[in-house]
């Protein structure tokens, strides 16, 4: 069964494997002890810090152990805008970073502190100049990650770096995606990273501060890992996390296998639109990861589409609404303000079969094509389907107005997307060109996918204003 989720987590590593059952063996005494189980484990700990900083491209006492890749950006965050509050205690993040820095600032904010985001193109991608004129006196700390999780997208953290540093202020780096692929370039201050992304074991993750940056460890002392991250090092899991990332820097064939799943993902960006009509693939088609790639697909519930590709054998992700918890679009998709219904996230773990994704080509077409005729989208010509047929008994739009007027409305209050977007594709040919379609809804993910499907079927969006339960979403008709 092909697994496709490498950026939420990459599979356990084959060096990584070998390094763990090892090392369970000679590293699980206390490193801090003077006996000598104690000394072997020092010794193991010692070594995997020195493998990893050549890895990261920093000094060995520079870089610390964390329980994850969330705790080092916690830590990291704290740290840092607690040393530098005499300066200020603003924190400058991009509208696309992950939620464990946005949740760090959401704290930092609620403890008397102020943050600003740095908005990113349709790409996903922030303006190295944006972020020059963003810097303020009070500015204590940039958070911006190497490259986006949901899309790809590369940071210009080089510019970005450089402008921070001749400014004064501090640059933490989230390089949890990037780092399997090679060295963060530039002259940042702080940067956090993930073990389980790389093919290491879960929960290690690595903070690194730079000689010269002020950092004052937030919580209880802990004589441990330099003060910065408290509790019993698992040096097991730290050795074996380090040996993975070590392995795939040392391969010499890691640049060509970048090349390669380039390769395959770039077939990807080409084939899905060809194949599968009404299809919005994001993220920057050149400054991007190598292995991830993320398209929107009009007209399907995100959540039965990820279910119907695991059924056919494909593990993917989504930034969707309708696979979230929160029923909330995902930040990044919103910060873009690109389509979110029907998202799904492909990465490609190092050794994909290109059979594979050739594979996963043959079968999505058909899997969005059961998606939306289940949701009573027979077609994607926005024609409404065949009276009497059970998708428009059950789906067909509630409308108060006859078709043919010029202004339509289409209530859809209660309904969660895809069906608002489904609704006013089914309608919209209804009225002249010039003519209006509101749409009533009171699913979040509307507010940003019925702006995004003007865009893909070049319709005009008004914009929206408030109504009794809602919102009431107007959209005229140019074509």
């Amino acid at each position: 069964m092909p697994y496709f989720d490498a950026a939420s987590s990459a599979p356990l590593h084959p060096v990584a494997r070998e390094a763990l059952l090892a090392s369970l063996d000679e590293g699980w005494a206390d490193p801090a002890r003077l006996y000598r189980e104690g000394r072997r484990g020092r010794l193991l700990l010692d070594a995997a810090r020195e493998a990893a900083a050549e890895a990261v491209g920093c000094r060995p006492d520079e870089l610390v152990f964390t329980p994850s890749g969330t705790q080092a950006v916690h830590l990291g965050v704290a740290g840092a805008l607690a040393a530098r509050r005499r300066v200020g205690r603003r924190l400058l993040h991009s509208a696309v970073e992950h939620s464990c820095v946005l949740h760090a600032a959401e704290v930092h904010e609620a403890a008397g502190g102020t943050r600003a985001e740095l908005a990113v193109d349709r790409t996903g991608r922030v303006a190295a100049g944006d972020v020059a004129a963003a810097l303020t006196p009070d500015t204590a700390l940039v958070a911006l990650q190497s490259a986006n999780h949901e899309v790809g997208t590369e940071q210009p953290v080089e510019e970005a770096a450089g402008l921070c540093r001749e400014s004064g202020v501090p640059l933490l780096v989230d390089a949890a995606q990037s780092l399997p692929w090679g060295p963060v370039p530039g002259d940042w201050s702080l940067l956090a990273a993930s073990a389980h992304k790389w093919g290491g074991p879960p929960g290690v993750g690595l903070l690194v501060v730079r000689k010269g940056t002020r950092f004052a460890p937030q919580g209880p002392a802990d004589e441990r890992e330099s003060g910065r991250s408290p509790g019993f090092e698992n040096i097991p899991a730290i050795v074996a996390s380090v040996a993975s990332l070590r392995a795939l820097r040392a391969d010499a064939g890691t640049a060509t296998e970048a090349a390669r799943l380039r390769q395959l993902v770039n077939r990807i960006r080409t084939r899905v639109p060809a194949l599968v009509p009404e299809v919005e693939v994001v993220g920057d088609p050149v400054h991007r990861l190598p292995h991830l790639v993320t398209f929107s697909c009009l007209y399907v519930d995100g959540e039965t589409l990820l279910h119907e590709l695991d059924r056919a054998g494909f593990s993917v992700s989504s930034g969707s609404s309708c696979t979230s918890s929160t029923l909330a679009p995902s930040h990044v998709l919103r910060a873009m303000g690109v389509l979110s219904e029907g998202n799904v996230r492909v990465s490609l773990p190092y050794g994909t079969k290109e059979a594979d994704v050739d594979r996963f080509l043959e079968v999505l077409p058909g899997v969005v094509r059961s998606v939306r005729e289940r949701l009573g989208v027979p077609s994607v010509t926005a024609e409404a389907p065949e009276a009497g047929s059970a998708a428009e008994a059950d789906e067909a739009p509630r409308t108060a107005a006859g078709a043919g007027s010029e202004d339509l409305v289409v209530d859809s209050l209660g309904r969660r997307c895809p069906i608002p977007v489904i609704e006013l594709a089914k309608v919209i040919g209804k009225v002249p060109v010039g003519g209006t379609v509101t749409v009533l809804s009171d699913d979040e993910a509307a507010r940003q996918d019925i702006p995004a499907w003007c865009t893909m079927r070049e319709q005009e969006y008004l914009g929206e204003r408030a109504a009794e339960r809602g919102a009431a979403y107007v959209v005229r008709r140019r074509v």
